[in-house]
Parts: C-alpha cells; sequence; structure tokens
C-alpha cells in the first residue's frame, strides 16, 4: 500500500548513453528532484566532486558500508563496485520527493524488484551503437583499456534495458529530457491519485 507520494527514478544507459546530463537537467528545472549519489570505488574523473558525482571510497570503506546495512543495493561494474545509499531513498518517501538515480542496468533492476510501484526504470538508448562509441571517443575520458571494457558492455546493457519500464532514445537531448520528464511527472500523478484514493 503506497503511504507517500516520494518516486524512485532510475536512469541507467552504456556509457556515453547520456544519463547524467539529462539527470543534471532536470535537477536545474525542478527544485522538488533530488539526486542519489552513490558510492563507488573508481577514482573521480577530471570535474567530478566528492559528496556531488559519487562518494568516492576505498574498497574497505566500500565494504564497512556493505557491513553497516548503508547500502540498499551494489554492483560491480568495470572492476569497480557502486552501491546505493538507503538514507537518500528514505528521505525522499518521507518528503515526497522525485529521487533520481544514476544507475547501472542491474542496479535499477535490484531497486524495481525492492521498491516496485514506487520506482520506475527509464533506459536511456543511444540511436547506434557507432553513435554511442563516438560519444565516449569524444568525450576524453576513457584509455582504450577501459573504452574497450564499456564497449563490451553494451550488448548486455541494451539487452537489459529492453526489460525496463521505459525506453526513451536519445537522438535529440531536448526531446530525451522533454520525454523523461513526462514519464516522472505522469508516473508521480498516479502515485498521487493512488495515496489520494488510500490504494
Amino acid at each position: 500500500m503506497l503511504s507517500k507520494s516520494g518516486l524512485l527514478v532510475c536512469l541507467a544507459s552504456p556509457s556515453g548513453g547520456g544519463k547524467t546530463t539529462i539527470i543534471w537537467q532536470l535537477l536545474t528545472d525542478h527544485e522538488d528532484f533530488r539526486f542519489s549519489v552513490s558510492c563507488t570505488t573508481r577514482a573521480p574523473r577530471k570535474d567530478e566532486r566528492y559528496g556531488v558525482d559519487y562518494y568516492y571510497l576505498s574498497a574497505d570503506e566500500f565494504h564497512e558500508r556493505i557491513t553497516a546495512g548503508d547500502l540498499v543495493e551494489y554492483e560491480t561494474v568495470h572492476e569497480d563496485m557502486y552501491g546505493t545509499l538507503k538514507a537518500p531513498i528514505d528521505s525522499a518517501f518521507e518528503n515526497n520527493q522525485v529521487l533520481l538515480l544514476d544507475i547501472d542496468v542491474k542496479g535499477a533492476q535490484n531497486l524495481k524488484k525492492k521498491y516496485g510501484d514506487e520506482c520506475v526504470t527509464i533506459f536511456i538508448q543511444p540511436p547506434s551503437i557507432e553513435v554511442l562509441k563516438k560519444r565516449l571517443i569524444d568525450r576524453g575520458t576513457e584509455t582504450e583499456s577501459s573504452f574497450e571494457k564499456r564497449v563490451d558492455r553494451i550488448e548486455m546493457e541494451m539487452d537489459t534495458g529492453k526489460q525496463f519500464d521505459f525506453q526513451v532514445i536519445n537522438d535529440s537531448i531536448e526531446d530525451a529530457i522533454s520525454e523523461v520528464e513526462n514519464i516522472i511527472e505522469n508516473k508521480r500523478s498516479e502515485i498521487m491519485e493512488e495515496v489520494k484514493n488510500g490504494a
């Protein structure tokens, strides 16, 4: 039974799919949207900030978080660990907020299983694999090794993304942002209506 009108929104895509750009634009445009800062053992990229983009932890610190029960889910991606903190999720439900999660496909599925209708999964799909590879190269953050690792995951990510609640093709970033906004607002209206009717 839904007692709150908070909503978890899991956005996932292959690396370079555009989910991070979409999330930050949504946060700019909506005062009541919040971002779930994940934990990771990977090193920060240029211009990334601790506590804003990720909580950058050592492997030991990450495992301490697991032991303490601070994480609702965690996965190993590209040999680094990523995890979702429980506290921001609890806060979003308590304050009836939309919580945006920049998350891998398996993490999104785990949260969907745990939170059901209070979680919506949106897969941001590139217009083609070739476009995706070009985006990865153009952003200039990948070594040859990390580029190959990310490309190797694309088929699995694209296949898993078909199981998400929604698929949004990011051919135009403006159109993709608008489509995600509509999905969130429609889903939020459904939840609020269910809460109102005591469903």
